[in-house]
């Protein structure tokens, strides 16, 4: 039997897709996890991959957060230091310039 697809899928269609095939479903990311016709999160990783041959009955693992350094939607917060709330500023002149220009 081959692994569907269910990655992009939201959690409660993941499951009826995996149990329609004969499959099952676990997510290491959620111990205790029961999936639930309510819940709304997506499935962002998959194994076995798609398409894989498996027997009947197997289980899918499936994440529905990124890891660490896996990836994702990025920081969503202001970078620091924040652009100052003032007007224009005067550019200042690089260190050292003053004496260069300087006559001895």
């Amino acid at each position: 039997m081959r692994v569907p697809r269910l990655v992009g899928l939201m959690a409660m269609d993941a499951r009826r897709t995996a149990e329609a095939t004969g499959l099952f479903l676990n997510a290491p990311d959620r111990p205790g996890l029961r999936f639930q016709q309510t819940m709304v999160d997506y499935v962002v990783r998959q194994y076995p991959q798609p398409n894989a041959e498996v027997p009947r009955d197997s289980v899918i693992y499936v994440w529905f957060d990124f890891g660490e350094g896996e990836g994702g939607g990025g920081v969503r917060e202001p970078r620091l230091p924040r652009p100052s709330g003032g007007g224009m500023q005067r550019e200042l002149d690089e260190p050292g310039d003053e004496l260069t220009l300087r006559p001895a």
